[in-house]
């Protein structure tokens, strides 16, 4: 295993389509092994084979980033959805850049695993966000296409202290 380099916005690699895996051999468990080595050392919540030049279909996500579990989803696709909220998201492709986006509230996920047997996940939240953010590297495009205004790191630590502060006031004001 090793850890590989993440590709930046700009690089022409994040605005390709992927090639579906059909060699679930050696090759493929080396690049999920690598994937899940990389996406630790950077302290992400998922990370797609693009993101380190690899044109396939293959990604890796953390659904609760308290548990550290890495599900591994190679060809997936989303085969069903529910609700719509607003969040933030990050990308390791866009370090220190962060931006509001509109994702389900759920969804169910279709993968094969690294030896190609199918099977099903999902995920609501985060999970759901994180699901989405990743396939939709798999079709070369990036979270940034969807955002009114991203925002640097040092102003969604003033955003997240604002809002924090307005909590603590509505709290008092119940109390």
């Amino acid at each position: 295993m090793s850890i590989r380099t993440i590709l930046t916005q700009g690089d022409p690699a994040l605005s390709k389509r992927c090639h579906p895996v059909t060699k679930f051999d050696g090759k493929l468990a080396d690049l999920l092994d690598d994937l899940r080595e990389t996406l630790a050392e950077a302290g992400g919540v998922g990370l797609a084979a693009p993101q380190v030049g690899i044109i396939r279909r293959a990604v890796i996500v953390v659904p609760d980033p308290d548990t550290d579990e890495m599900v591994e989803l190679v060809n997936p696709e989303i085969v069903a959805q529910e609700g719509e909220e607003d969040g933030l998201e990050g990308c390791l492709s866009i370090p220190g850049m962060w931006g509001y986006v509109k994702r389900p509230t759920w969804v169910k996920v279709r993968a094969q695993d690294r030896e190609g047997s199918w099977f099903e996940t999902e995920g609501s939240g985060l999970a759901a966000r994180c699901f989405c953010h990743e396939l939709e590297h798999l079709e070369g495009h990036m979270y940034d296409e969807h955002v009114d205004r991203l925002y640097t790191s040092e102003e969604m630590d003033a955003i997240l202290s604002e809002e924090e502060n307005q909590g603590r006031r509505r709290r008092r004001r119940r109390r």
